[in-house]
Protein backbone atom coordinates (compact mmCIF):
# COMPACT_ATOMS: atom_id res chain seq x y z
CA UNK A 1 0.00 0.00 0.00
CA UNK A 2 1.50 3.88 -0.72
CA UNK A 3 2.69 5.77 2.09
CA UNK A 4 0.62 8.72 2.07
CA UNK A 5 1.06 12.42 4.24
CA UNK A 6 -1.42 15.00 4.11
CA UNK A 7 -0.72 18.43 4.55
CA UNK A 8 -2.99 20.72 6.50
CA UNK A 9 -4.25 23.88 8.49
CA UNK A 10 -6.16 22.76 11.18
CA UNK A 11 -9.11 24.59 10.44
CA UNK A 12 -9.22 24.45 6.35
CA UNK A 13 -12.06 22.55 4.66
CA UNK A 14 -10.26 21.97 1.23
CA UNK A 15 -8.28 19.64 3.55
CA UNK A 16 -10.78 18.29 5.37
CA UNK A 17 -12.32 16.96 1.60
CA UNK A 18 -9.37 14.62 1.07
CA UNK A 19 -9.18 13.96 4.66
CA UNK A 20 -12.58 12.30 4.23
CA UNK A 21 -12.06 10.57 1.05
CA UNK A 22 -9.41 8.83 2.88
CA UNK A 23 -11.13 7.57 5.87
CA UNK A 24 -14.57 6.71 4.00
CA UNK A 25 -11.67 4.40 1.59
CA UNK A 26 -10.20 2.80 5.21
CA UNK A 27 -6.87 3.91 3.77
CA UNK A 28 -3.66 5.40 6.74
CA UNK A 29 -2.69 8.53 6.20
CA UNK A 30 -0.51 10.99 8.12
CA UNK A 31 -2.39 14.55 8.31
CA UNK A 32 0.69 16.68 9.09
CA UNK A 33 -0.58 20.70 10.28
CA UNK A 34 1.20 23.39 9.52
CA UNK A 35 0.52 27.49 10.37
CA UNK A 36 -0.82 29.35 8.13
CA UNK A 37 1.64 32.41 9.12
CA UNK A 38 4.32 30.27 9.06
CA UNK A 39 4.80 27.80 6.10
CA UNK A 40 8.16 25.67 6.29
CA UNK A 41 10.63 25.67 3.64
CA UNK A 42 9.86 22.10 3.07
CA UNK A 43 6.29 22.56 2.36
CA UNK A 44 6.47 25.57 0.40
CA UNK A 45 9.00 23.24 -1.84
CA UNK A 46 6.32 20.86 -2.75
CA UNK A 47 3.33 23.46 -3.11
CA UNK A 48 3.22 25.65 -6.11
CA UNK A 49 0.42 27.38 -5.46
CA UNK A 50 1.63 27.98 -1.53
CA UNK A 51 -1.64 26.39 -0.01
CA UNK A 52 -3.44 23.51 1.08
CA UNK A 53 -4.08 21.02 0.85
CA UNK A 54 -0.66 18.89 -0.56
CA UNK A 55 -0.62 15.05 -0.64
CA UNK A 56 2.45 13.45 -0.64
CA UNK A 57 2.68 10.15 -2.26
CA UNK A 58 5.27 7.60 -1.13
CA UNK A 59 7.34 10.44 -0.35
CA UNK A 60 8.22 11.43 -3.98
CA UNK A 61 4.82 12.64 -5.83
CA UNK A 62 3.32 15.93 -4.61
CA UNK A 63 0.24 16.43 -5.49
CA UNK A 64 -1.95 19.75 -5.01
CA UNK A 65 -5.92 21.31 -5.39
CA UNK A 66 -8.13 19.31 -3.72
CA UNK A 67 -10.24 18.73 -6.64
CA UNK A 68 -7.07 17.10 -8.54
CA UNK A 69 -5.86 14.97 -5.48
CA UNK A 70 -9.41 13.75 -4.85
CA UNK A 71 -10.20 12.51 -8.25
CA UNK A 72 -6.87 10.83 -7.70
CA UNK A 73 -7.63 9.24 -4.57
CA UNK A 74 -10.42 7.75 -6.15
CA UNK A 75 -9.00 6.68 -9.61
CA UNK A 76 -6.45 4.95 -7.28
CA UNK A 77 -8.27 3.29 -3.89
CA UNK A 78 -10.81 1.74 -4.12
CA UNK A 79 -14.30 1.67 -3.26
CA UNK A 80 -14.74 3.86 -6.46
CA UNK A 81 -17.04 7.11 -4.89
CA UNK A 82 -17.72 8.27 -8.41
CA UNK A 83 -20.97 7.11 -10.05
CA UNK A 84 -20.37 4.20 -12.85
CA UNK A 85 -22.74 5.63 -15.06
CA UNK A 86 -20.71 8.72 -17.14
CA UNK A 87 -23.84 11.08 -17.38
CA UNK A 88 -24.36 11.14 -13.33
CA UNK A 89 -20.48 11.42 -12.80
CA UNK A 90 -20.67 14.55 -14.97
CA UNK A 91 -23.55 15.50 -13.01
CA UNK A 92 -21.33 15.13 -9.97
CA UNK A 93 -18.17 16.81 -10.88
CA UNK A 94 -20.59 19.83 -12.33
CA UNK A 95 -21.70 20.24 -8.26
CA UNK A 96 -18.25 19.55 -7.33
CA UNK A 97 -16.98 22.66 -9.42
CA UNK A 98 -19.56 24.67 -7.63
CA UNK A 99 -18.57 24.36 -4.35
CA UNK A 100 -16.26 26.99 -3.85
CA UNK A 101 -18.81 29.54 -5.16
CA UNK A 102 -21.23 27.70 -2.28
CA UNK A 103 -18.56 28.26 -0.08
CA UNK A 104 -18.18 31.47 -0.28
CA UNK A 105 -22.06 32.34 0.12
CA UNK A 106 -22.68 30.21 2.93
CA UNK A 107 -19.77 30.94 4.89
CA UNK A 108 -18.73 34.36 3.40
CA UNK A 109 -20.52 35.96 6.51
CA UNK A 110 -17.49 35.33 8.63
CA UNK A 111 -15.41 37.23 6.40
CA UNK A 112 -17.71 39.89 6.69
CA UNK A 113 -16.08 43.76 7.82
CA UNK A 114 -19.11 45.03 9.07
CA UNK A 115 -22.98 44.60 9.50
CA UNK A 116 -23.90 46.32 6.07
CA UNK A 117 -21.40 43.49 4.77
CA UNK A 118 -22.27 40.61 6.96
CA UNK A 119 -26.46 41.25 5.97
CA UNK A 120 -25.35 41.14 2.00
CA UNK A 121 -23.10 37.95 2.95
CA UNK A 122 -26.36 36.45 4.49
CA UNK A 123 -28.60 37.36 2.09
CA UNK A 124 -26.84 34.87 0.20
CA UNK A 125 -27.38 32.02 2.01
CA UNK A 126 -30.80 30.92 0.97
CA UNK A 127 -29.97 31.08 -2.56
CA UNK A 128 -27.03 28.62 -2.25
CA UNK A 129 -29.75 26.62 -0.66
CA UNK A 130 -32.07 27.13 -2.77
CA UNK A 131 -30.00 25.41 -5.59
CA UNK A 132 -28.74 22.52 -3.81
CA UNK A 133 -32.56 21.61 -2.60
CA UNK A 134 -33.51 22.00 -6.17
CA UNK A 135 -30.56 19.30 -7.28
CA UNK A 136 -31.25 16.77 -4.26
CA UNK A 137 -34.96 16.61 -5.58
CA UNK A 138 -33.36 15.50 -8.69
CA UNK A 139 -30.80 13.31 -7.51
CA UNK A 140 -33.22 10.58 -5.40
CA UNK A 141 -34.43 10.19 -2.03
CA UNK A 142 -31.11 10.74 -0.09
CA UNK A 143 -29.62 10.37 2.31
CA UNK A 144 -26.34 11.01 0.19
CA UNK A 145 -26.42 13.52 -3.00
CA UNK A 146 -26.84 10.34 -5.10
CA UNK A 147 -29.30 8.68 -2.50
CA UNK A 148 -28.15 6.03 -0.85
CA UNK A 149 -24.66 5.35 -2.10
CA UNK A 150 -21.84 8.18 -0.68
CA UNK A 151 -20.36 10.30 -3.09
CA UNK A 152 -16.96 12.63 -4.39
CA UNK A 153 -20.07 15.38 -3.82
CA UNK A 154 -20.87 14.41 -0.44
CA UNK A 155 -17.50 14.66 0.72
CA UNK A 156 -16.96 18.21 -1.28
CA UNK A 157 -19.94 19.59 0.53
CA UNK A 158 -19.31 18.25 3.89
CA UNK A 159 -17.03 20.35 5.82
CA UNK A 160 -18.92 23.95 4.20
CA UNK A 161 -22.32 22.47 5.17
CA UNK A 162 -20.55 21.60 8.97
CA UNK A 163 -19.16 25.40 8.99
CA UNK A 164 -22.67 26.63 8.29
CA UNK A 165 -23.69 24.96 11.44
CA UNK A 166 -21.03 26.52 13.00
CA UNK A 167 -21.76 30.02 12.34
CA UNK A 168 -24.95 29.38 13.07
CA UNK A 169 -24.53 28.74 16.41
CA UNK A 170 -22.60 32.10 17.00
CA UNK A 171 -25.25 34.23 15.40
CA UNK A 172 -28.42 32.19 14.85
CA UNK A 173 -30.13 32.46 11.43
CA UNK A 174 -31.68 29.27 11.09
CA UNK A 175 -31.85 29.51 7.08
CA UNK A 176 -31.18 25.90 6.42
CA UNK A 177 -35.00 24.74 8.36
CA UNK A 178 -36.56 26.30 5.11
CA UNK A 179 -34.71 23.43 2.80
CA UNK A 180 -35.71 20.09 4.35
CA UNK A 181 -33.67 18.74 1.53
CA UNK A 182 -30.54 20.14 2.63
CA UNK A 183 -31.02 20.13 6.33
CA UNK A 184 -31.56 16.48 6.02
CA UNK A 185 -28.33 15.71 3.53
CA UNK A 186 -26.13 17.80 6.12
CA UNK A 187 -27.34 15.74 8.70
CA UNK A 188 -26.81 12.43 7.34
CA UNK A 189 -23.10 14.05 6.63
CA UNK A 190 -22.35 15.50 10.03
CA UNK A 191 -23.19 12.23 11.53
CA UNK A 192 -21.17 10.49 8.77
CA UNK A 193 -17.71 9.50 10.80
CA UNK A 194 -15.76 10.41 8.32
CA UNK A 195 -16.12 13.92 8.32
CA UNK A 196 -14.15 14.62 11.29
CA UNK A 197 -10.85 14.98 12.03
CA UNK A 198 -11.08 15.71 15.20
CA UNK A 199 -14.11 14.96 17.99
CA UNK A 200 -17.39 17.53 16.68
CA UNK A 201 -16.61 19.89 19.80
CA UNK A 202 -12.93 19.88 20.16
CA UNK A 203 -13.14 21.16 16.23
CA UNK A 204 -15.89 23.48 16.69
CA UNK A 205 -14.25 25.09 19.39
CA UNK A 206 -11.04 25.63 17.15
CA UNK A 207 -13.07 27.05 14.68
CA UNK A 208 -14.71 29.91 16.79
CA UNK A 209 -10.96 30.73 18.20
CA UNK A 210 -10.64 31.32 14.23
CA UNK A 211 -13.26 33.04 13.78
CA UNK A 212 -12.88 35.60 16.64
CA UNK A 213 -9.42 35.92 15.91
CA UNK A 214 -10.14 37.78 12.80
CA UNK A 215 -11.38 40.62 14.04
CA UNK A 216 -14.47 41.14 11.86
CA UNK A 217 -17.97 41.80 12.14
CA UNK A 218 -19.13 38.30 13.65
CA UNK A 219 -15.94 38.14 16.07
CA UNK A 220 -17.57 40.07 18.18
CA UNK A 221 -20.68 37.34 18.78
CA UNK A 222 -18.39 34.37 19.78
CA UNK A 223 -18.87 35.30 23.35
CA UNK A 224 -15.03 35.30 25.48
CA UNK A 225 -16.72 33.15 28.14
CA UNK A 226 -17.47 30.63 25.68
CA UNK A 227 -14.53 30.65 23.81
CA UNK A 228 -12.55 30.15 27.24
CA UNK A 229 -14.25 27.14 28.22
CA UNK A 230 -14.17 25.48 24.87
Amino acid sequence: MAKYMLVSFKTCPWVQRSAIILREKDTPFEMRHIEPDNRPDWFLAISPHKKVPVLTVDDKTSLFESNAINEYLDETIAPRLHPDDPVQRAINRAWTDYVPTFSEMVTGQAYAEDEAEYKEDIAQIPVAFERLEGALAKQGAGPFFNGAKYSLVDAAYAPFLQRYYFLDRIKPLGVIDKFPRVKAWAEALLKRPSTHSFPEREFEALYRLNVKGRNKYLSQFVAEAAVAAE
